[in-house]
Formats: structure tokens, sequence, C-alpha cells
């Protein structure tokens, strides 16, 4: 059985990749199509909603593209992601480990956004390593 999983490591970064990307692709896209409200709801200038809304969305899309082009376009995915996932952190979330919403903290807590800034950081860190380019 270990030898059937060996065989499928240089595709698990697969597992990460599309976790990663498609919450910062579907939160890019829910935020694009709504930006004011947005930057209101966040009391953001509009200009950083928009700087927000890019980061998710080049980040979402550079971690997939960025398996088959270069290293550097997964670390700079990675890169867009991890101050995004900060600011959700420290702005909104702090306070609060556990992700459901509670008073004080209807938006939840920081559980999701600090396992999403890890997977960032481990992108960030690893780019491309391991990855099996000859299948």
């Amino acid at each position: 059985m270990f030898d059937v999983l060996d065989s499928l490591k240089p595709h698990a970064h697969w597992l990460l990749r599309i976790g990663l990307a498609s919450v910062f692709i579907f939160h890019g896209i829910g935020k694009a199509m709504a930006l004011g409200g947005f930057a209101q709801m966040m009391g953001l200038p509009t200009p950083v909603a928009a700087l927000v809304t890019l980061a998710e969305l080049a980040g979402g899309v550079g971690i997939i593209v960025g398996a088959f082009t270069n290293d550097l376009i997964t670390r700079l995915a990675g890169l867009a992601i991890a101050p995004v996932m900060l600011g959700a952190i420290f702005m909104v979330h702090w306070g609060r480990w556990n992700f459901t919403p509670a008073e004080g903290f209807p938006m939840g807590g920081m559980e999701f956004q600090v396992v999403l800034l890890l997977m960032a950081l481990f992108f960030i860190v690893m780019g491309n390593a391991g990855l099996n380019r000859t299948s």
C-alpha cells in the first residue's frame, strides 16, 4: 500500500495548491464583483481594497500557474497571499481562535486564516521543490 502512496508523492503538492488557490480565486472574484461594498465593510480606501482583490486573484491563479511554469511564479503567488492573510488576521479575526462566529467576532476567529497563511508560507519557502516535471 505504501508503494502506491510513495508513487503519488511527486503530485501531492496539488492537494495544497488546489485548496489554497480555490479559496483565493473564489474570494477574489467575490470582492471584484462588489469592490465598493468590500471597501466599505472593511473601512478601506477603494484603491487598497482593489489591491487586496488583485493580490487574492493573482495569488490564487499564480499558485496553479506556478506548477506549470517556474519556481518564481509559485513563490510570488505565496508572497501575494501572505500579507492579505496577515491583514485578515490582525484586522478582522485577531483575538479569537475558533472559526465560528461569536459576539464581537461576526466573521469568526483566525483559525482558518492562520492555516491559509501557513500554506502560503509553505509555497514561499518551497516554491516548486519536489515537483515532478517528467510525468
